[in-house]
């Protein structure tokens, strides 16, 4: 059995949502965010120091970080989500997986937190819209003709690179990036993405 330390409105939708499709038996633990200050509760810093989800147990090991727990999932239970070994598949694989969580969050998560600084942030807004304009370009230039990344069917990267291609469209930049557009659109309206909100709770990013 997995366990799932499950934040609303977090990127810890993704494993939900992973995990509905390879229709593997779980169970979630629920944490809200702060109503005021949006921030994560203090329950999630007894489970982990960092006090961030997601988090998974699996075989009684607390795996953290979205890439490793992503990579822990499909090596045990669906090695075909990921390229084979020494192939160059393999390399576009390892690359996307850190740059979802690396490249691509720096400046979503510097346009948040800089958002709550009014006028003082002025100085650092241009840069960083920049920064997104250009991550946003790169993700929807290496989308594959098939619609998905590095595989032509649904893979690990896939999964890892669905949460900044939500906060893209979310900016409405829908209509500048119709290939990121398509692949979030595919992604809400597969049933297993469905199941994962329904169980997981309200997600600001899926569609109503």
């Amino acid at each position: 059995m997995i366990t799932v330390h499950h934040l609303n409105n977090s990127r810890s939708q993704r494993i939900l949502w992973l995990l509905e499709e390879l229709e593997i038996d779980y169970e979630i633990k629920h944490y809200e965010r702060d109503a005021i200050t949006n921030l994560a509760p203090p329950e999630l810093l007894e489970v982990h120091p960092l006090g961030k989800s997601p988090m998974i147990e699996l075989d009684r090991r607390l795996i953290v970080e979205s890439a490793a727990i992503v990579e822990a999932i499909c090596a045990r239970f669906a090695a075909h989500m990921v390229p084979p070994v020494n192939s160059d598949a393999y390399l576009s694989h390892l690359e996307l997986m850190h740059f979802a969580e690396g490249s691509a969050m720096t400046p979503i998560l510097l346009a948040l937190y800089t958002s709550r600084l009014g006028e003082a942030a002025a100085p650092l807004q241009p840069r960083i819209q920049q920064q997104m304009d250009s991550h946003f370009e790169y993700m929807e230039a290496q989308l594959r003709s098939s619609g998905h990344y590095v595989l032509d069917e649904l893979s690990a990267a896939d999964v890892m690179m669905s949460f900044p291609a939500e906060v893209a469209i979310s900016q409405g930049r829908g209509e500048k990036l119709p290939n990121l557009s398509a692949f979030v659109d595919w992604i809400h309206n597969r049933p297993a993405f469905k199941r994962s909100v329904e169980k997981g709770g309200r997600y600001r990013f899926a569609q109503s």
